[in-house]
């Protein structure tokens, strides 16, 4: 469990209804909640990772919150989307009849969300642990209701939700990506992090695609993958790439992989994608992909397959081929 939520609740500063049930948004899986009720929880959380993690421990989880579900208490741990931060807090609110806990750590924001919640309402003295704090206040479905977003934006004809990436606009490295791809991509593809599908549109504008997969972790994103990929070649996955299992060899993999999860680069989750991508390819499949100039891909390319060159870019960012993925030995 987290230390700042161990200590609201030992204090007895923080206190538990005991009946009805509890949201927990958008917990991870540092978070041990094992002092919970659990027979009273319900997850909120989209990314699938995480969810699989809390499911495999007989958590009920849900990638969404239902409509209409009301909750006795709800404790929001702060995704790093600051709008995401904010609408999670206010669908707490207007969920929930009794107290409503937030926790995070600085670098989440927790700072200005107390600093905006206390213009709202009165919530507790904050608690500070570990580089972040704990708060709570009391439920109100119309406390914070000028704290949700608009339900979803169209971004050149693509519906995009908040907390998404790029839910503004469409990322310049997917572009330059897309602008990159070669006339033929062969007859199966895989998009990797597909994320609320524009790379996939791109995809399928080539004649000889039959059959493409869109691997998501983010329920969310998927879920506006599927309204703007409207195309039976299309099949939507919500899965953590590093598990996925394609059915069948790809001809083809495209993807602008995730390379952070908190604020600091983290390499390593790029890398993991380039390792599932050489896994499920043919002998004579192709990995296009796009990144950061400063991100070191090219290793771990060159460490699996017999072809690897930069083929465009700019001062910001690389597109990437790599060809002919080797096999390894066991």
């Amino acid at each position: 469990m987290s230390l700042r939520l161990s200590l609201a609740l030992e204090t007895g500063g923080f206190a538990l209804p005991e009946e009805g049930r509890i949201a927990v948004f958008h917990p991870r899986r540092d978070h041990d909640l094992a002092a919970l009720p659990k027979d009273r929880l319900l997850l909120i959380q989209p990314m699938r990772a995480e969810y699989d993690a809390f499911a495999a421990q007989g958590y009920d989880c849900r990638p969404d919150l239902p409509a209409d579900m009301r909750f006795a208490a709800a404790m929001v741990f702060l995704p790093r989307a600051k709008v995401q931060a904010r609408m999670n807090v206010a669908q707490a609110a207007a969920a929930t009849d009794g107290p409503v806990l937030v926790d995070g750590a600085k670098t989440d924001g927790i700072d200005s969300i107390y600093k905006a919640l206390r213009k709202a309402t009165s919530p507790s003295a904050a608690v500070s642990k570990a580089h972040g704090k704990v708060f709570w206040f009391d439920g109100d479905k119309d406390l914070l209701s000028d704290w949700l977003p608009e339900a979803e934006t169209t971004v050149e004809g693509f519906v995009t939700l908040p907390g998404v990436f790029s839910a503004d606009g469409i990322d310049p490295a997917s572009r330059l990506l897309a602008e990159a791809l070669p006339a033929k991509l062969g007859r199966a593809v895989a998009d990797l992090g597909a994320g609320w599908g524009y790379l996939s549109r791109q995809i399928l504008t080539h004649a000889e695609v039959e059959e493409l997969h869109l691997v998501e972790a983010n329920h969310d994103a998927l879920a506006c993958a599927r309204r703007n990929v409207d195309d039976p070649r299309a099949a939507f996955h919500w899965a953590d790439v590093q598990a996925w299992k394609a059915p069948g060899a790809m001809n083809a993999v495209v993807m602008n992989p995730p390379f952070h999860s908190g604020r600091s680069a983290e390499p390593e989750l790029g890398q993991a994608f380039i390792v599932a991508a050489a896994s499920m390819l043919t002998a004579s499949g192709s990995l296009w992909m796009v990144a950061n100039r400063h991100l070191p891909y090219e290793t771990t390319l060159s460490q699996r397959f017999a072809h690897v060159e930069d083929v465009a870019g700019d001062n910001r960012f690389k597109v990437l081929h790599a060809s002919r993925p080797k096999k390894l030995r066991r």
